[in-house]
């Protein structure tokens, strides 16, 4: 008999017998004695989430020992983890030990001056990067996007919403075209009802999508539009300057009609980007690509003779807009570097303890710190 043959309803939230291999080796070698059962978190509320386990939805908390162990808020269940839980009889109740490895995680920094990670969502196949072809429509935005998209594994691809207010959406997707090398875009209208066909072959029946972006670019509108049902609130945007409200205080995973899994998020001001090196330099290509053209192997881009990437702003061919903002990321990573080598320095030096400027033994809090912030 297949193992996975008996979680009908985990395979509709993909579950497959790659998983089933993950969670058969962490129960072996890590909870012989344990009862475990796997589920998939849908949603981290405050001090709590709230899972879906082969008989249904229970409320989670992780254990003593998981929560001592901890190191970071990212080390704590996230949307989209697959974890392995004791589930409590007679109650819907259940007790988190483990968080399955996940094959892919959107991570960003926590907002503030602590040095942690935040997990927007975890074993994601495509991430959807959202933007509103209205004056909201920021491509430095979109290149922030992609850096930590690409960074998490999750293949990217954007959607232009709101394009029945645009008078042409065809220069808007060239320009995110040229931003996105090699990503897909798409431009949609949910009050149309075009451009839903260009998306169905993304949302095939146990892949995880998610949606991000900033607040009022329509990420609960597409859900509710690809659903055909509202199963989130929208609300409209503000008339003055295009900035979105709250609508999603939560990440939560829904199962779609068709069979996919959709991970709706709020709408983020701000991407503070996390260890994203690799991301970076996928998003800068081009700019790479012409840095490896100068003249001088240390040229900085500046005053320097025989510049391929100053040349290439001097004709047009580079935007300056676009450079500055390679070189603003690229310092950005570069802080960020260093205040993880501080953190782990000092982590070191104290035999392990926490110094007070990054806080003591993290505590899960999510709910409303989920947030636009």
């Amino acid at each position: 008999m297949n193992p996975i043959s008996k979680y009908v309803k985990l395979i509709e939230w993909g579950w497959n017998e790659s998983w089933q291999a993950s969670f058969d080796a962490l129960a072996a070698s890590s909870f012989v004695n344990k009862r475990l059962e796997p589920a998939r978190v849908t949603a981290p509320l405050s001090q709590l989430y709230q899972i879906v386990a082969e008989d249904g939805e229970r409320y989670a908390e992780v254990s003593g020992k998981f929560e001592y162990e901890a190191s970071s808020r990212g080390d704590f269940p996230a949307a989209g983890d697959w974890v392995a839980a004791e589930l409590l009889e007679g109650e819907r109740r259940a007790v988190i030990h483990a968080v399955l490895p996940r094959r892919s995680a959107m991570i960003r920094k926590s907002a503030g001056n602590t040095m942690d990670e935040q997990i927007i969502g975890a074993n994601l196949d495509y991430v959807f990067i959202v933007n509103s072809l209205n004056q909201d429509w920021n491509p430095r935005r979109l290149e922030r996007y992609l850096i930590a998209v690409r960074e998490s594994g999750s293949l990217p691809v954007v959607l232009l919403t709101k394009s029945d207010l645009c008078d042409d959406p065809a220069a808007f997707i060239a320009e995110a075209e040229q931003i996105a090398s090699g990503v897909p875009v798409f431009a949609v209208s949910a009050m149309q009802e075009r451009g839903r066909e260009q998306l169905e072959p993304y949302l095939e029946p146990g892949r995880t999508v998610a949606a991000v972006g900033s607040s009022g670019v329509g990420k609960s509108t597409l859900l509710n539009w690809l659903a055909g049902d509202d199963l989130q609130a929208v609300q409209r945007i503000r008339e003055d300057d295009a900035r979105g409200r709250h609508t999603t205080t939560h990440r939560e995973l829904f199962l779609l009609p068709g069979g996919a899994i959709w991970l709706d998020t709020p709408g983020m001001r701000e991407l503070q980007l996390w260890d994203s090196q690799g991301g970076w330099q996928m998003t800068f290509a081009d700019i790479e690509a012409l840095a490896s053209q100068c003249k001088f192997g240390d040229c900085r881009h500046e005053s320097e003779s025989g510049c391929a990437v100053r040349a290439a702003i001097e004709e047009g061919e580079l935007e300056a807009t676009r450079y500055a903002n390679y070189r603003k990321t690229e310092r950005e990573l570069a802080r960020l570097a260093r205040k993880e080598q501080s953190a782990a320095a000092r982590h070191k030096k104290h035999g392990g303890a926490r110094d007070k400027e990054y806080g003591r033994k993290p505590k899960h809090r999510s709910g409303t710190a989920d947030l636009e912030d």
